[in-house]
């Protein structure tokens, strides 16, 4: 009996031990800033974010076709973002994350310097059939001034309509990250159609700035209207103007980062 209690003891003495060591953090060089990994992963492989990107598209192309049988005085354009709207920077998230680190902006050029980033699903099919309708396609994107060469780059090697100067437009260093002054320069000689982005600051100014979740959500019921009409948003789980409002619009440090992420999760 004595023999059976000592078995016990030790085999709950080890199933202590390997709780213990399964609880303990992995080493911080292992972690995923934000969960990056996990979101690019959805990006890269899942089929149903592909169908969102095949599904966003279909309906900007039904709107392009119904705003054509209306007559206009202006020539008809499209506005819209690059980044995670028609070209997938997940693998510079990947890269980062595994090397235990987030967004930075010089690594962040010498990603868009390569002008390798691949195209979302149903994307350049959309785009190449505006075209054929005579619609123009803008380019306005909040990348800077200094990545205008990798960007054109990467455009002309997919072959996307309208790949020049003229038509893509990035954040000057006087500007701000608004893109408002931008559209209206734009729709001073276009007829704007359709806009497509990731994030809701691609439409409109009453999501710039440092707003709040609730203010966001606001502002969203009121233009309910104009989503899958005028505004057209692609899928983007990696980063955006949601995550700034999750962290107030600051600098946060990785620790800082978790507490608010686990602060605005709603669980049971």
């Amino acid at each position: 009996m004595r023999r059976y209690y000592i078995v016990i003891t030790a085999m709950l003495l080890a199933a202590c031990a390997g709780n213990q060591k399964l609880s303990s953090p992995p080493p911080s060089s292992s972690l995923v800033p934000d969960g990056k990994l996990w979101s690019s992963l959805f990006q890269q492989k899942a089929a149903e974010y592909k169908a969102l990107c095949i599904q966003a598209f279909n309906v900007a192309r039904w709107r392009l076709d119904e705003s054509l049988l209306i007559s206009s005085s202006k020539p008809r354009a499209i506005i819209t973002d690059i980044d995670e709207t028609f070209l997938d920077n997940s693998p510079y998230a990947v890269h980062r994350a595994l090397q235990g680190k987030d967004y930075d902006p010089a690594t962040w050029q010498e990603w868009t310097d390569k002008g390798i980033a691949d195209t979302l699903n149903g994307a350049h099919a959309f785009f190449q059939y505006a075209a054929s309708r005579n619609v123009e396609v803008f380019y306005i994107t909040n990348r800077k001034e200094a990545e205008r060469a990798g960007t054109l780059k990467n455009l002309q090697f997919y072959k996307f309509p309208f790949a020049d100067q003229k038509h893509l437009i990035l954040r000057q260093p006087q500007l701000s990250s608004s893109k408002e002054d931008r559209r209206l320069s734009v729709s001073a000689n276009y007829e704007i159609i359709l806009l497509l982005g990731d994030n809701l600051a691609d439409f409109s100014s009453m999501f710039d700035g440092s707003k709040t979740s609730s203010e966001r959500e606001a502002a969203v019921a009121m233009l309910a209207a104009q989503f899958g009409r005028k505004f057209i948003v692609l899928p983007n789980t990696n980063y955006g103007g949601w995550e700034d409002a999750i962290y107030g619009g600051r600098p946060l440090s990785p620790t800082q980062k978790d507490s608010a992420i686990k602060v605005n999760l709603k669980g049971y």
